[in-house]
């Protein structure tokens, strides 16, 4: 039997990326979802693919995206909470305020779609203690909000370049990405906040040894250079998950889905030039790759093997005599 991984997309939409990047027009939270999230669901259902979408609250309460929201629980994908305004810098909040953000969120997709998210995962892999505190308490099963990799430090600064931050925002977002320490965060799944009795963390997985992201979009941005080494760097990643056996998890964006013609607005985002179809054949070779190597589960059913794995092996072993 293959060993298993799984697969997730954040569902941040055009106003969220527009906010974190400081923006102009985010405060009428223009949106993409209507016409993305019909792509996404077409792009699984020919793959027989159910994988984990975290939604933002803020979506949920637009009623322009509840069909499209609606749809994907639907079509039978997992539903996580991906916080209430989408703000990076969530880990730097009061705890009252951290779990608002999660409460209002768990509600509204309770409310839309019936069922209650029971994963979480910060934006802009915002992770704190005070977070586990609050997902252990409200009855969650999973985080999956790390991303353990060196390179943050050096997205956040290209990230900033491009942007028209001033000081203050500046400031709010200095761990925008992740720290430089998180690089050496455990790869596999693990009990996180062990000093709060443990939470099952899911890590966004990045490639064992040397620590830089396999996620769509990096694979992405290597593809404007050259697709051959794109693949190439994402087989190896999946090679090396395997070896040392690390069951991966892999992130997608909408913007893994998307050219510059479908949002003008973010056009300085990498990989943005290539066409909307390029990236999708790509992904599409990507996707198979992947599902060659893995038998791939939502974080949900990730998180159940894996606490159902643990228990037994903690289970005392009943000897028999013959």
């Amino acid at each position: 039997m293959k060993p298993i991984a799984s697969l997730s997309l954040d569902l941040d939409n055009l106003w969220s990326y527009m906010k974190t990047h400081g923006d102009l027009g985010w405060e009428s939270f223009p949106s993409y979802l209507p016409t993305i999230v019909p792509r996404l669901l077409s792009f699984f259902e020919q793959r027989h693919l159910r994988l984990t979408f975290f939604l933002v609250g803020q979506d949920l309460v637009d009623a322009r995206n509840r069909d499209a929201l609606r749809a994907i629980a639907e079509a039978g994908h997992e539903i996580g909470n991906h916080s209430f305004s989408h703000e990076p810098w969530l880990h730097l909040q009061p705890e009252a305020h951290i779990e608002d953000e999660i409460a209002r969120t768990e509600e509204l997709i309770e409310s839309l779609v019936k069922t209650r998210p029971v994963g979480f995962r910060g934006p802009g892999y915002s992770f704190s203690v005070s977070t586990l505190r609050v997902l252990k308490r409200r009855g969650y099963i999973y985080d999956a909000s790390l991303l353990p990799t060196w390179i943050g430090p050096f997205a956040r600064s290209y990230y900033f370049m491009t942007s028209k931050l001033d000081g203050d925002q500046l400031q709010q977002r200095q761990t925008l990405f992740g720290r430089f320490r998180d690089c050496f965060q455990p790869l596999k799944i693990h009990q996180a906040g062990l000093e709060l009795g443990g939470m099952l963390e899911i890590p966004v997985t990045t490639m064992p040894l040397f620590r830089v992201p396999i996620h769509a979009s990096y694979i992405f941005y290597l593809a404007t250079f050259s697709r051959d080494l794109a693949l190439a760097y994402f087989r190896f990643g999946v090679s090396l998950c395997r070896l040392m056996g690390i069951e991966p998890s892999f992130l997608l964006h909408p913007l893994d889905f998307m050219s510059s013609s479908d949002a003008p607005e973010l056009a300085s985002f990498p990989a943005m030039r290539l066409s909307a179809r390029t990236k999708m054949e790509l992904l599409s070779e990507i996707i198979d790759i992947y599902c060659g190597a893995f038998t791939v589960l939502t974080l949900k059913e990730h998180a159940e093997r894996v606490a159902a794995i643990a228990t037994h092996a903690a289970e005392p072993q009943q000897s028999s005599v013959f």
